[in-house]
């Protein structure tokens, strides 16, 4: 059957996305950890989304193509792989400049010269052999599991509230749903940093709701679903890998100002958004 409306093809995919998701949030929640099965259920939970867009496309009548698997210019794919350096490296040096967190924790470098085997090696070393081990072959396992969720935030939604609603308030809804879908492991389970989820949860929202103005605006004017995969994967990589166990505790305050459940990356959400919305005039127009 053939659905025209965008709202209807919207209301299916949702009803789907929680369909598909139900099964790994319990999945999550029932084992208490988002490693759980070693990490195979929040990939199953990741894809969750790319089988709901999938599935919506083969009920509506939809084509696959429009999920944008077509491969961009390169200066998209540059970009969406670089731009996590430039706002989330910003948050990170002020956290260490300020005193909030310290740059290079023992524990970290020890683990890291080990694992690289390079016991010996100065600190520096290691620091800039795992950045670029992480931030160049890591990108590859970070796009592979964020890809499911990028066909269908950005490879199936984006285009369809944006038709439905424009570009401001079309990613206002996919960043409110996106943060939504992660709030019951979130709640539920270990989707933190250590912070209070009264805290954490606030912060997380501001960033994703900034940062989807990033996708949207690289999915749209791209007319690909790649650069947003590879963003999720380098923002992922970058942060969770790299970023995060680098920065040293400095008392209490540095979980409340570091990783996505802390104040300073949901600043730099917002700042990040903010500069990409104001250049929504570049998108071009849906049919």
């Amino acid at each position: 059957m053939a659905i025209d409306k965008p709202q209807s093809r919207i209301g299916l995919y949702l009803l789907l996305v929680l369909l598909f998701s139900s099964v790994f949030y319990a999945l999550i929640i029932g084992c208490g950890h988002v490693a759980g099965a070693r990490g195979m259920y929040v990939t199953g939970l990741m894809w969750s989304p790319a089988m709901a867009a999938l599935l919506t496309c083969r009920l509506s009548g939809k084509s696959y193509t429009e999920l944008g698997f077509n491969w961009p210019h390169s200066r998209w794919i540059l970009m969406a792989w670089l731009l996590p350096f430039a706002y989330a490296g910003c948050a990170y040096i002020i956290v260490w400049v300020s005193g909030l967190g310290s740059f290079g924790n023992p524990a970290f470098l020890a683990e890291m010269g080990k694992s690289l085997g390079w016991p010996n090696a100065p600190a520096w070393l290691i620091e800039a052999g795992s950045l670029l081990l992480f931030g160049v072959f890591g990108l590859a396992g970070g796009v592979s599991t964020g890809l499911g969720e990028e066909i269908g935030w950005r490879g199936f939604l984006t285009p369809e509230v944006t038709r439905a609603w424009g570009f401001t308030r079309g990613t206002l809804f996919t960043g409110v749903i996106w943060t939504s879908w992660h709030l019951p492991v979130l709640l539920f389970a270990d989707y933190n940093a250590g912070t209070p989820w009264w805290f954490g949860m606030p912060c997380f929202a501001l960033m994703v709701l900034g940062i989807s103005f990033v996708f949207a605006w690289l999915r749209l004017r791209s007319g690909s679903v790649w650069p947003a995969a590879i963003l999720h994967g380098s923002h992922n990589v970058l942060i969770q890998v790299w970023l995060t166990p680098i920065t040293g505790a400095r008392g209490h305050i540095t979980p409340y100002a570091i990783d996505e459940f802390g104040f300073m990356l949901a600043l730099a959400g917002i700042v990040v958004g903010m500069v990409f919305w104001r250049k929504r005039a570049a998108l071009p127009a849906l049919a």
